[in-house]
């Protein structure tokens, strides 16, 4: 890797593309590097985890809407469509990347990466999927295509936050995405260059969406993204040009929406011949949640059994998590969202709630992607009882482990202390979640074909579903024009891909 030194410059300093950002980016996107077997091996896991939780969202309101825009527009001249998740129909690439990229962020189930900034990197496989499927790429053009999404939006990641300046992640997805297709189709740096110019430009919007009552926009979000650097993609591949220096400029990104004029960063990079090997440092979730309680709802099963006092309102006095800065003021008591209180809150909003998160799994010993989130499960009145006894606090060394470089050491969970009406004090902590790389039963293939199959079952045929791990089995060798493999039909009877809500198309 090697440093790329960003600050802002005005513009009369005529900074060379050739030293911005986004053009060295694109460098790394048009290096012909091969992948590392272990690389190959996560990215298929990865596509297998996006299908798991794409399936089971299909019936889920968002997806319904997003499909039925999807389905109102054609396949485009340029190539054979893509198809939508659950179905056998295809559109245009574009509209197959927002249909699709709704299904997999829908239930906040698939992968993520936490650093300066927080991301979930899978939200690259929809759009480059969807183009090399419709340009009849192979499963090698994918694979390579696919690594370079989730090496730039990691990359970004580390060092920019977009968080702090309440600017949304998918900021650092629309770029990644569309280096990522240009990887696909073997584009020049130039073209490559002016599509991650014009995606940023475009999927820069605030977090409101993440705050307050969380709505349904939140899966649409990166979906967004991901069909704007389709369409940036599209432009740049018809010569059109993109706001040069997008990200150092003195009315750019950096100056106007991130850490100012006065801002410098250092964005590390792989050296031209170096492997793209960032999807290795993320991991993915075993629980639909924000990943910050993926930790805690481990920690909670445990608790459930260690000491299952502690989920009885009757006998608890309080319960307090010392936790990182970020689940603290993201998903805890610090957001000061008194939604993350509300049994009648959305979906959404539950999802980013660690108080009802931790209370739920605390006296279920478990969690469920539809049952854990039932409106009469969250009304239910000792839920809510203990559930308002949870309060969170930041603690500076979760803080720190949070944002340490080490990974052997980066933590994202925390302690917890529970008040016993009796005097006691039950405590106990968690460092990471059971599933991540470091935890205490890290996933691996085995581990994503069961949550594979625990998702899509009644959902989809087993002959189908051996079908398509056996297609993700053999992408490395499916030829140019048979990426369809990778579709999965849901069951007869499961959906109608033509009923949705009627709208402007």
């Amino acid at each position: 890797m090697h440093d790329i030194d960003v600050r802002v410059h005005r513009s009369e300093e005529n900074l060379p593309r050739e030293e911005q950002l986004a053009w060295q980016m694109a460098e790394v996107a048009a290096d012909p590097v091969g992948l590392e077997p272990a690389v190959q091996e996560m990215i298929q896991n990865r596509i297998i985890d996006n299908a798991s939780v794409a399936i089971a969202s299909l019936s889920r309101g968002p997806i319904v809407a997003a499909r039925a825009q999807a389905l109102s527009h054609p396949v485009s001249r340029g190539g054979v469509g893509a198809t939508l998740f659950g179905t056998s129909e295809r559109t245009s690439p574009e509209w197959a990347a927002w249909a699709n990229g709704v299904a997999v962020r829908e239930l906040d189930f698939h992968d993520t990466f936490l650093a300066a900034e927080y991301s979930h990197p899978g939200d690259n496989i929809p759009p480059i999927l969807a183009v090399a499927e419709h340009t009849g790429a192979s499963g090698a053009d994918l694979l390579r295509g696919i690594a370079t999404g989730y090496e730039l939006q990691v990359d970004l990641a580390r060092t920019i936050s977009l968080h702090a300046h309440k600017i949304d992640h998918v900021a650092h997805l629309g770029p990644s995405a569309a280096a990522g297709i240009g990887t696909l189709l073997g584009l020049g740096t130039e073209t490559i260059f002016q599509a991650i110019g014009q995606s940023l430009h475009t999927t820069t919007a605030t977090r409101q969406s993440r705050k307050g009552e969380i709505s349904t926009w939140k899966a649409h979000a990166p979906a967004f993204a991901g069909k704007m650097a389709v369409e940036a993609a599209d432009r740049a591949m018809r010569g059109q040009t993109s706001p040069v220096p997008i990200y150092e400029g003195e009315d750019g990104v950096i100056a106007w929406l991130l850490d100012g004029p006065d801002a410098r960063y250092a964005v590390s990079l792989p050296a031209p011949g170096e492997a793209k090997r960032a999807i290795l440092d993320t991991f993915t979730k075993e629980h639909s949640a924000e990943y910050q309680a993926q930790a805690w709802i481990d920690l909670a099963r445990r608790l459930h059994e260690t000491h299952p006092e502690s989920a009885d309102p009757e006998q608890v006095e309080a319960i307090l998590i010392r936790t990182s800065h970020h689940t603290h003021f993201v998903i805890g008591s610090g957001a000061n969202d008194p939604q993350k209180y509300d049994p009648s809150a959305s979906r959404e909003t539950l999802d980013h709630s660690i108080p009802f998160i931790f209370a739920v799994a605390l006296q279920d010993g478990d969690w469920h992607h539809v049952d854990s989130y039932a409106p009469e499960r969250a009304g239910r009145p000792d839920t809510v009882a203990l559930w308002r006894k949870v309060t969170t606090t930041e603690d500076p060394e979760w803080t720190r482990r949070y944002h340490s470089l080490d990974l052997a050491e980066k933590a994202f969970g925390g302690a917890v202390e529970i008040t016993m009406k009796d005097g006691r004090v039950i405590r106990d902590e968690i460092a990471v979640a059971d599933a991540h790389p470091q935890g205490a039963r890290p996933f691996a293939r085995e581990q994503y074909v069961r949550k594979f199959r625990s998702l899509t079952a009644d959902l989809v045929e087993d002959a189908e579903a051996d079908r398509f791990l056996q297609a993700v089995d053999d992408l490395p060798e499916i030829p140019a024009g048979q990426l369809g493999r990778l579709a999965i039909r849901a069951a007869d009877g499961v959906m109608d891909p033509w009923a949705g809500p009627s709208g402007l198309f």
